[in-house]
Parts: structure tokens; sequence; C-alpha cells
């Protein structure tokens, strides 16, 4: 095992918990989508806007496949785990770690962030609906599914790194 993804819904605190947990395991972390935002000079809503989501789909590819090679936390972007080929690349080079929290916690954090293209396009049951229809992606490419409702992020990031540790003890 070489990298710890995190994967789960847009909301569900995988960059939080990424950054905690690189912490706590003294682990570098990167965030899928600033990595591409770096490579791309553009934010995401400007790739969507003028690239298209098919284009910036095959770029979380790219980067999954393509991304150096050395022990680290990547929180993903909400979508990655819908794409079979990315779900493999993941399972195969990582641990991957669901971050599976509520509908109505995720809508509390996101439903007002201008930085994400898909919740200022979508209406509340919209999004509702893609976070069903993603569900069982996530669960898929997930060695490890965390319950993140009712547990602080303390608590969430010392179960991650027990896992972790666990299993690459083995």
């Amino acid at each position: 095992m070489r990298k710890v993804y995190l994967v789960g819904y847009m909301g569900s605190g995988k960059s939080a918990i990424g950054r905690r947990l690189s912490y706590f395991l003294r682990m570098p972390y990167y965030d899928m989508d600033k990595e591409i935002v770096k490579r791309e000079k553009m934010t995401i809503p400007e790739i969507f806007e003028q690239k298209g989501e098919a284009y910036f789909r095959k770029i979380e590819t790219e980067f999954l496949k393509d991304f150096r090679d050395e022990f680290c936390i990547i929180s993903t972007g909400g979508g990655v785990a819908m794409n079979a080929e990315n779900r493999k690349i993941m399972r195969q080079t990582g641990l991957v770690l669901f971050l599976d929290a509520t509908f109505p916690d995720i809508w509390k954090r996101i439903h007002k962030d201008k930085n994400r293209p898909i919740v200022q396009r979508s209406t509340k049951q919209e999004l509702e609906d893609l976070f069903y229809q993603r569900r069982k992606y996530y669960k898929s490419a997930a060695h490890i599914n965390i319950r993140t409702e009712g547990r602080s992020l303390r608590q969430i990031v010392e179960y991650a790194a027990f896992q972790v540790t666990r299993l690459k003890g083995e």
C-alpha cells in the first residue's frame, strides 16, 4: 500500500480529514482538486466552463495514473469514484477509505459554496439524488467504509489512522 485515498461525496470531509490524517500519520497530503487547479492554471469552475466535464474527468484519471509514487494521503474529487478505471487504480495502488456522511450533514456544508459548479446549477433534490447515485460507487471503491455521522473530526481521524497503520503492518 503506497497511498491512502479518501473518497466520498462533496462536503463529506475529505479535505479536512486528509489534512488532519496527514499530520497524525506524518505522511504528505495532497488534495486532488488543488493539484489539478495548479496543473491546469484554472479553477475547477473555469475548467468545467471552458473545457467541459468530460475533460475534467479525463484529467482526474491521468492524475491517478501519473501522480508521484510515494506514501501519501490523497483526498479525491467527489466524482472520481464514478469511473471504473479510477476505482481500479485506487484499489490497486492504495487503501481507499470512504467517508460516509449523511446527506443532511453534507447539505449544511455545501449549499452556499461558490466553488462547486454542480451546487450552483442544481436544486437540493438534484444534489440529493446524485448523492444516492454516487454512494454505491464510493462503497465499491472502498476497502473501508467510515461512517461520519455523530463523530468528531478527531474521532474520524483516529479511526482512519488506526485502519491505515493496521494495514501497513500486514
